[in-house]
């Protein structure tokens, strides 16, 4: 298997969590696309891996393929951009659901992680990949940014700090005039649990840095609008209450009482 240094190395571990939840959960989510991509790869990548983190990457996924549905049905004409794409299948899942219509997706991530990708994933329709930083904003040049578009940001922001996410959001909001953006974050007591398990995972050069405690007072930050702030477990916790273990239904509860896990949902 491909080794990645830092951030670009944990590509695996949202793929693994969406293995292992639609093998053993796939009344809550179930992605074939991830399953077919797991029978490729040479190697285990199910190290430091455990049933609570696992649902709680895929707990990102099942809520914001709602909010995605929901924009597409919203505007029709529209374009999916998935920043920090890796090894997503998220256009797998929502055109099974939605089909193709006039939604055009776009997927940005490093060169190297682009060229893994290619590997595991074909061409597919009204699907773009651009390889560049995120960050640098050129990838915009291949997009129509005078339809709506929304823009999606899972388990990249932590990587990062405030500082450089409250530029990046508003660089956003210059060349997307119908942009709207949603993306996950944690809280600072939950940040330290996350960082717990990177370590568990050896993977210490992917440590992660940016949390928002007060998701109004960060809007306000950034000169955007809160259309929604969601804790992750709620609909896990009620569908999979006998099925999960005790420890995993317990650290979702603590997490969804104390807000250490969300997704934020901001426009402009």
């Amino acid at each position: 298997m491909e080794k990645l240094d830092g951030v670009a190395n944990t590509l695996y571990v949202p793929l693994y969590a969406r293995i292992y939840v639609s093998k053993k959960f796939p009344e809550y989510f179930f992605d074939e696309m991830a399953l077919r991509t797991g029978a490729q790869l040479a190697v285990d990548i199910s190290k430091g891996s455990f049933e609570y983190t696992n649902m709680a990457s895929v707990a990102r996924y099942y809520n914001m393929d709602k909010m995605i549905i929901k924009f597409i049905k919203e505007h029709k004409i529209c374009n999916i951009v998935i920043l920090g794409i890796g090894l997503e299948t998220t256009y797998d899942r929502i055109t099974q659901k939605c089909g193709l219509g006039e939604v055009n997706y776009y997927g940005i991530d490093l060169p190297e992680v682009i060229e893994i990708r290619k590997k595991y994933f074909t061409e597919r329709k009204q699907e773009t990949l651009i390889a560049g930083d995120m960050f640098e904003m050129e990838w915009k040049d291949e997009i129509d940014t005078s339809i709506s578009t929304l823009l999606i940001v899972s388990g990249v922001f932590q990587y990062f700090f405030e500082d450089k996410i409250i530029e990046f959001i508003k660089n956003l909001k210059k060349e997307f005039p119908y942009g709207e953006l949603i993306f996950d974050t944690t809280t600072k007591n939950g940040l330290k649990f996350t960082n717990w398990f990177i370590k568990r995972t050896g993977n210490p050069e992917a440590l992660m840095h940016f949390y928002i405690e007060d998701s109004v007072s960060f809007s306000k930050k950034t000169d955007t609008v809160l259309v929604e702030e969601l804790i992750l477990f709620k609909d896990a916790r009620e569908l999979l209450r006998k099925k999960l273990s005790f420890i995993t239904k317990l650290f979702m509860k603590i997490a969804d009482s104390k807000r250490q896990a969300l997704i934020i949902h901001l426009k402009w």
